[in-house]
């Protein structure tokens, strides 16, 4: 995993709870907390930081998950406007990630793997299908959460299927009102 997802929950943890907390949860798992962003890192190594701060707080590893997707939205916007001001609303740039996001994010982060999205879309809705070994969907669930905020919309979430109850891939379905 890039050094730049770390960065990101650095970033979170310690402007929601404190450097005290980000340093109890390095201290907790062994970490050195020395992330560069252009690095990568065993995928472990995140999965045992949230666990960490799972363990602290009695708060489940998947709403930690997505709790951190919403809150690192911001830091990606400002990170990476140009992303952002290319694309008019939400559906628009989550239609992006794989054609326009994923692609310069490997060219910035040699090495990075991105998860592939399926979409399917009707005028109210849209379907994500996520499939990956890390099984992140609740990050991903997060960050399009985060995404619907940025832009000011008002959206629905429901997940009909998820591959941490056995399904082969994650789907998402984002609602915008009528």
């Amino acid at each position: 995993m890039k050094g730049v997802i770390f960065n990101l929950l650095e970033e979170v943890v310690t402007e929601h709870h404190g450097d005290s907390v980000w340093d109890t949860l390095l201290e907790t798992t062994g970490s050195s907390g020395v992330y560069t962003s252009l690095g990568s890192y065993a995928d472990a190594e995140l999965y045992e930081l949230v666990g960490a701060a799972s363990n602290l707080t009695g708060i489940p590893v998947r709403t930690l998950l997505h709790w951190f997707g919403i809150n690192a939205l911001p830091k990606l916007a400002t990170r990476y406007p140009a992303f952002f001001e290319s694309a008019p609303d939400a559906r628009s740039f989550i239609l992006s990630v794989n054609t326009i996001i994923h692609p310069e994010v490997r060219k910035l982060y040699s090495g990075a793997s991105c998860p592939h999205f399926h979409f399917a879309e009707t005028a109210q809705t849209l379907t994500l299908g996520y499939r990956s070994p890390r099984k992140l969907c609740d990050l991903a669930h997060g960050f399009v959460e985060g995404v619907a905020a940025h832009y000011g919309e008002t959206v629905t979430f429901s997940q009909p299927a998820c591959m941490h109850d056995g399904a082969p891939s994650c789907q998402l379905l984002v609602t915008w009102p009528q």
